[in-house]
């Protein structure tokens, strides 16, 4: 059965508008060119001036940008879910759903490094914003991340997470969540319908440039290919769990892996990776494989105007709009030169 809903061209088009209205690499150019002190302000005039107003009467510079940005977001997310019904909702969440668990992941890491409640009520998860707080709460009712987890035994993934160790680890938990996460998404996404379809190939692609990133970090950081194995997560196409074993005994196996899929340009992935070891940084790898992501949901919405598909577009254009004004906000505050700037966000 096809995943369309009553309202499904009313809330594609309110989609695209919205789209429409996100800033363009003309406006990001301009904000990166801004000194720290101009930045607050021109991002406010850029359609976060409510959430800035918001905050302004406690945070200022960094601080104000960061919790703006992250108020606006949510309540975006939640302003274009309330639009949708029906099947069409159930779609969307498959991706706005992933934020839950990004929400998790924060609190476990605040509560690992014991990080003060103020500074994560500062930026990270602002108070002002209701949907915060279960998980502020829970980052004040643990002192470790076995409590954490406890605390979130009610969530869909907190079964996962408490049937881990005793003893596991961080990454062991953000393993967990990750590998809950894809794998409900592409239990819901087992339709044939071609909107769908194409939607579970955008989330498989995902799940495969994950595993290649963790592969290259892994080996970077000296890994066995054991160890490797641990943090690859099942269900991508190209390296697919049957490919584990000889994707993580190295380079050569991994590029192997990819030269057999006529879906993945391993040439000039290998030219990137050429640029990524003069560089020692995985950067040019992690933008690469961004931009091909990128450009599948733009295809997808393209090729299915009346679906779930733009709205889902415009959510991931969303939430990169607001990563690379975190990135220009903290860059320009920390005295990154202008190119370094532009090469990461244009």
């Amino acid at each position: 059965m096809a995943f369309i809903g009553n309202n499904t061209g009313y809330v594609a088009a309110r989609a695209k508008s919205r789209k429409s209205s996100l800033l363009d690499r003309t406006r990001l150019r301009q904000l990166i060119q801004q000194s720290p002190e101009q930045l607050p302000v021109s991002i406010g005039d850029n359609g976060y001036r409510a959430e800035m107003d918001l905050y302004a009467g406690r945070y200022s510079g960094a601080d104000l940008v960061e919790a703006a940005l992250t108020h606006n977001l949510q309540a975006e997310l939640s302003s274009i879910l309330s639009l949708c019904n029906g099947q069409v909702r159930d779609l969307v969440e498959v991706y706005t759903g992933r934020f839950r668990y990004h929400n998790a992941k924060v609190v476990l890491r605040a509560v690992l490094n014991e990080v003060d409640i103020e500074k994560v009520r500062h930026s990270i998860l602002p108070e002002e914003s209701e949907i915060n707080a279960p998980w502020l709460k829970m980052i004040e009712e643990s002192s470790t991340i076995r409590e954490a987890a406890e605390q979130m035994r009610r969530l869909p993934f907190g079964k996962d997470l408490l049937g881990l160790s005793a003893e596991a680890r961080l990454v062991e938990y953000e393993n967990a969540l990750d590998r809950h996460y894809f794998r409900h998404a592409l239990r819901v996404l087992s339709s044939g319908a071609p909107d769908v379809r194409m939607l579970r190939e955008s989330i498989q692609t995902e799940i495969d440039h994950r595993n290649v990133v963790n592969i290259l970090e892994g080996l970077a950081f000296g890994l066995s290919s054991s160890e490797i194995l641990e943090i690859l997560v099942p269900g991508g196409r190209i390296v697919s769990a049957r490919t584990f074993a000889q994707a993580s005994s190295g380079r050569d196996g991994l590029m192997d892996v990819l030269r057999q899929s006529s879906r993945f340009d391993s040439d000039a992935f290998a030219q990137i990776l050429q640029e990524s070891d003069e560089a020692r940084t995985l950067d040019p790898v992690i933008t690469w494989l961004r931009s091909r992501e990128h450009d599948m949901m733009a295809r997808m919405s393209y090729l299915h105007p009346i679906s779930a598909l733009p709205v889902i577009h415009y959510v991931a254009a969303k939430v990169e709009e607001v990563n690379d004004l975190r990135l220009i906000v903290r860059g320009r505050m920390a005295g990154l030169p202008t190119e370094v700037l532009e090469a990461h966000v244009l």
